[in-house]
């Protein structure tokens, strides 16, 4: 009798937590992702580039922005407000102090200067080498991408978040770069 496979619910919740955990496991200091080049040719002057703010053992997108900034980009961060309302990305300057939002997030205080980004880097759970990416499992991200199709999607995240296969479902939205302290990957 053949044993069942594992749904690709299950399947992801498997991923997520060997991502986490390996991500966790990384030592002090945590490697640091660098701008390689192929992130610096992706960027122009006046373009927006939405990024985040790390929450817990995420990859630290900081020198990303601060290479994006340097280019003349203007930032915009992720504004939640729960698992159900889609993802709004608000302008942000580098002095201006975060606050506290759900689910343990940093954001730009609610202000109306939304921004339309360009060039989408996100947090990533696990990904693969044909640009399959697992996030946190709230659909944010895929809803952020299907809201701004035009956007470049390029996940970050450190090299041991790395698996063979993400399982993707029908409204999972593929990357077009990833990013990691080791390297590049690109279709």
């Amino acid at each position: 009798m053949a044993v069942p496979s594992p749904s690709p619910a299950a399947e992801k919740s498997a991923l997520r937590a060997a991502g986490r955990a390996a991500r966790r496991a990384l030592a002090s200091p945590r490697p640091v992702i660098a701008p390689l080049p192929a992130f610096r040719a992706a960027l122009s002057p006046g373009m927006v580039v939405a990024s985040y703010a790390p929450v817990g053992a995420e990859a630290d997108p900081t020198a990303l922005v601060a290479a994006a900034l340097e280019i003349g980009c203007r930032i915009a961060l992720p504004f939640v407000v729960d698992r159900a309302t889609p993802l709004r990305f608000l302008q942000w300057r580098a002095d201006a102090a975060l606050v506290s939002g759900p689910f343990g997030l940093l954001q730009p205080a609610d202000h109306p200067e939304e921004l339309a980004p360009d060039l989408i880097l996100a947090p990533l759970v696990a990904f693969d080498r044909t640009l399959g990416r697992l996030g946190q499992g709230g659909g944010h991200y895929d809803r952020a991408f299907e809201h701004f199709p035009s956007a470049r999607r390029i996940g970050v995240a450190f090299s041991v978040q790395e698996v063979e296969r993400v399982p993707l479902d029908p409204w999972d939205v593929p990357l077009h770069a990833i990013i990691t302290e080791r390297e590049w990957i690109a279709a």
